[in-house]
């Protein structure tokens, strides 16, 4: 029986193409009109399943019961009956984090269907980001656009980030791609994981450290980078004794997710100076509260979970895919195949 693919969040028509004309042995549905259009590059937005009518919603249910892999999860209320739907094989996600969706919907207790990521694809607009911050900081980006406000000429003497140091926490190919722009830069760099491993596997880090080294090295740190994932074991890490460690003139950046920070200790760090600033793409419950103290302190830089998007990430993605499904065809390992037991 010929695979059946179904994708169940935008894409480009043309890339769409690529895959129908790569894999013949395939058969693609691509069903446009049931799928929102992105209100952004990249965006992967899922239909509101509950706004469809009763004959789209039927049409769904008819796609997931014929598929025998999915690009992304669909529509939120059919998610738990994935782990019984006796075609599906195999889910590409569009994104790196989905350990803990894949926990919330039942999957993660079953061999079936696999689920491989977006792992990789990211880490590159990601660190850079990492850098803006880190450079905004140094550089006195709050006092310097106060100053031009107050079309205030005053000369001033700014740090730089050579010699600075910076801990990674959480070394995966986010973590590791951050660490080498920051080497790169002239910063000392230490990575935290979980596992043991040499320094020679540490993506690009200066020395490399497991999680029980962390609170002896914090004080330590210019800056503290998270790059983790939702999982049961780094939710609220960064606790309000841990933060306590950190250094006042240290700067947090959470490029990982909102839920490894306790988010009211970190404001309360922030208020009483023991912490320099807070660069936060993530926050603990998204979107962030419109009354949330965050949005108003000048030593916090906040993005809308949105620094891993740029134009070209759909093309990225679908290299994945497209190198998946030959795997697929010839019986071989997928790449990025999620360890749904510890969530990443």
């Amino acid at each position: 029986m010929t695979p059946h693919v179904v994708f169940t969040t935008a894409i480009e028509a043309d890339l769409v193409e690529v895959l129908v004309q790569t894999h013949p042995d395939f058969d693609f549905t691509y069903p446009g009109h049931l799928l929102p259009a992105p209100r952004y590059p990249a965006e992967h937005r899922y239909p509101e399943f509950e706004s469809l009518s009763s004959d789209d919603q039927q049409e769904w249910e008819a796609l997931l019961a014929s598929a025998d892999i999915l690009f992304d999860f669909g529509p939120a209320p059919l998610r738990p009956q994935l782990a019984d739907r006796p075609r599906l094989r195999w889910i590409q996600a569009s994104s790196s984090g989905v350990g803990a969706l894949v926990e919330r919907i039942g999957l993660a207790s079953r061999p079936k269907p696999m689920v491989t990521t977006a792992s990789g694809v990211h880490a590159g607009p990601i660190a850079e980001f990492v850098i803006l911050a880190m450079l905004w900081f140094t550089k006195n980006g709050p006092l310097l656009q106060q100053r031009q406000r107050e079309h205030r000429w005053q000369r001033l003497a700014l740090n730089e980030l050579a010699g600075t140091t910076a801990a990674i926490v959480g070394l995966g190919r986010v973590g590791g791609t951050i660490a080498a722009k920051c080497r790169a830069l002239g910063m000392e760099t230490v990575g935290f994981g979980r596992r043991p491993r040499s320094d020679a596997d540490a993506s690009g880090t200066g020395s490399y450290l497991t999680i029980e080294s962390l609170d002896e090295w914090l004080p330590r740190a210019d800056f503290v980078v998270l790059c983790l994932p939702d999982t049961a074991s780094t939710s609220r890490l960064f606790d309000a004794a841990r933060l306590a460690r950190l250094a006042p003139t240290s700067v947090l950046i959470n490029v990982g997710r909102g839920t490894a920070v306790d988010e009211p200790a970190l404001i309360e760090a922030l208020q009483a100076g023991r912490l320099a600033g807070a660069a936060l793409d993530v926050v603990a419950k998204e979107p962030l509260d419109p009354g949330s103290p965050l949005w108003d302190m000048p030593q916090v830089l906040i993005t809308p979970h949105s620094i891993n998007k740029v134009p070209a990430e759909n093309g990225r993605i679908i290299e994945i895919f497209d190198d998946n499904l030959t795997r697929f065809s010839e019986g071989k390992p997928l790449r990025n195949q999620l360890d749904k037991q510890a969530g990443y």
